[in-house]
């Protein structure tokens, strides 16, 4: 009887361990948006330093929006530098954002 006992113990305590560790804090969230954001523009050593840190900023407003929306923001941005429009803006903007 005792050793059922500490066997349901054991597997509850497991299950409930297991559900808190699957959940993100919100600062483990903004980490994942940034870390995210910051690979879809490629950076690299100090600028990606640089980037993260100001991403992770509190009043950062890269880290209230959603990875989706980072990177439209950053495909955007890429089709702006390269001075498309029309047609070559629609197939540049549709390949970027299908990019992971």
């Amino acid at each position: 009887m005792k050793s059922c006992l500490l066997a349901i113990m054991t597997a509850g305590l497991l299950i409930a361990g297991g559900a808190s560790a699957a959940e993100k804090t919100a600062q483990q969230e903004k980490m994942t948006m940034c870390n995210q954001s910051a690979g879809t523009q490629n950076l690299k050593g100090d600028a990606r330093k640089s980037f993260m840190s100001d991403c992770l900023k509190k009043d950062s407003k890269m880290g209230n929006m959603t990875p989706q929306q980072m990177k439209m923001k950053t495909c955007n941005a890429d089709a702006g530098d390269k001075k498309l429009t029309g047609d070559a803006r629609k197939t540049f903007m549709s390949s970027c954002l299908k990019k992971s």
